[in-house]
């Protein structure tokens, strides 16, 4: 093993040790809070008659049963886990395996050159030709393509580069926090997980929130650089910086201004269309840059499709615990006297309330990654809303619209020793409320 490999593997393991801990709380946590609200209410009904509970609310056989209901949602996660990772299992095998044609086939390098311009301007201080700014390229665009097991590497060599030309090598540079922050805003192109998650949940269509899910991660991504950028004097209105952007701004409002003029359910049809276009646009793009590469397409796909059999494998059980948990804390009716809490107060501002039963993914995915994932699922496998009600593509959207922002700092700043991270975090929970206020809005423009 290389000693690239091994300093890699060592931080890996030390910032994943930090993040078991945070989701070891995070997990206690649901059956605590899960234990205490069924207690409240088994009691109420039982001691109702003789005790005025009225300020609490009327109780009924429903909390007298809760205990059997939460028995009961450990046996129907359980096969609803089954049921997800055969899906999952062949999803991820089919993705990966086209994904690694596209690495080997120079995707990822095609995407580099073409952003290259824009890199330098953005990262000034680092110098042109430097090794950083290749490993930043590569790492980002390796992110957009969902190619994670590549861009973990090349985001951690892209910081120990950065880390040699840092002046004070316990606090970030500018480039490193704009390398982070951009990092966690999640810019996305082909979001295999989100799609076959929801593939996983029997949904009609399950590239149906491809469109939105690119929109948010696009605005996530503005709204980081624009915060960096501010806070470090980055001129953003230089041509070469302003080109990329109002190119990209004009594109994403052409095709606002052309949805919007659509009758609603004709705007479904043409996203629907355009979305699933788009994804096989990426597939036969793939396949030709490897057939202009000359490598064996076949054997190809089967070494990525191998990737993506023990990659999903891997996320069964995280996911099963998640679920685990998440059933109990939701059959309890945790999860409900919160979000009807929240639910009441917006209804009594006057807005639309089902962007609420999202939230919880919104407010996990800062924190973790498998947690906001197994939100994601329980409400994708929730008979009271399922993958193609409101709720289940606005998880969908909001789950594939950032990275984890706590874990990507742990990881990337403990991988070179950095303790002052300045703005980075400001600046990335900017990106992270920008995702969920622009997945609720793109959610009610597409899907009403």
């Amino acid at each position: 093993m290389s000693s690239m490999a091994t300093w890699v593997d060592r931080f890996s393991g030390e910032a994943h040790n930090t993040i078991s801990m945070v989701l070891n709380y995070i997990w206690i946590g649901f059956f605590i809070v899960a234990l205490v609200v069924a207690l409240v209410r088994t009691l109420g009904y039982f001691l109702q008659s003789g005790i005025d509970l009225s300020w609490l609310g009327h109780f009924t056989a429903t909390d007298r049963d809760v205990f059997k209901t939460m028995v009961d949602s450990t046996f129907t996660m359980a096969e609803n886990s089954v049921t997800i990772a055969i899906y999952l299992i062949g999803i991820m095998t089919l993705w990966l395996g086209i994904m690694k044609i596209g690495e080997k086939g120079g995707a990822v390098n095609m995407l580099s050159w073409l952003v290259a311009p824009f890199f330098r301007k953005i990262f000034p201080e680092v110098p042109d030709k430097h090794p950083a700014m290749g490993a930043m390229m590569m790492n980002f665009c390796a992110n957009m393509l969902g190619l994670d097991n590549a861009a973990t590497p090349l985001g951690l060599t892209a910081m120990k580069e950065l880390q040699e030309i840092n002046p004070r090598k316990d606090t970030a540079s500018n480039a490193q926090i704009m390398f982070l922050v951009l990092n966690t805003s999640g810019l996305t192109i082909v979001p295999i997980s989100i799609l076959g998650l929801r593939a996983a949940a029997h949904a009609t269509n399950p590239a149906d929130v491809f469109l939105p899910l690119l929109l948010t991660t696009f605005f996530s991504t503005l709204a980081g650089l624009i915060a960096v950028s501010v806070v470090q004097g980055i001129r953003l209105f230089n041509k070469i910086v302003l080109a990329y952007l109002a190119g990209l701004s004009l594109l994403i409002g052409g095709m606002f201004a052309f949805l919007s003029s659509l009758p609603n359910q004709q705007m479904q049809i043409v996203t629907i269309f355009a979305g699933n276009l788009i994804l096989f646009g990426f597939i036969m793009f793939f396949l030709f840059a490897g057939i202009r590469s000359k490598i064996n397409l076949y054997e190809t796909f089967i070494e990525g499709a191998k990737e993506g059999f023990e990659i999903a494998v891997k996320i069964i059980p995280y996911l099963v615990a998640m679920l685990f948990a998440i059933g109990i804390f939701r059959a309890s009716g945790a999860l409900t006297f919160i979000t009807d809490g929240i639910g009441q107060f917006f209804a009594w501002l006057g807005f639309d309330t089902r962007f609420v039963d999202g939230l919880p993914t919104a407010l996990m995915k800062p924190l973790s990654g498998s947690g906001a994932r197994g939100m994601m699922v329980e409400v994708l496998n929730n008979p009271q809303f399922g993958p193609d009600s409101f709720a289940g593509r606005l998880v969908s959207i909001l789950q594939g619209s950032t990275e984890t922002t706590f874990y990507t700092l742990i990881v990337y700043y403990g991988a070179v020793g950095i303790s002052k991270t300045r703005y980075t975090l400001t600046c990335g929970l900017i990106a992270d409320l920008t995702a969920i206020i622009a997945s609720i809005v793109l959610c009610y423009f597409f899907f009403g």
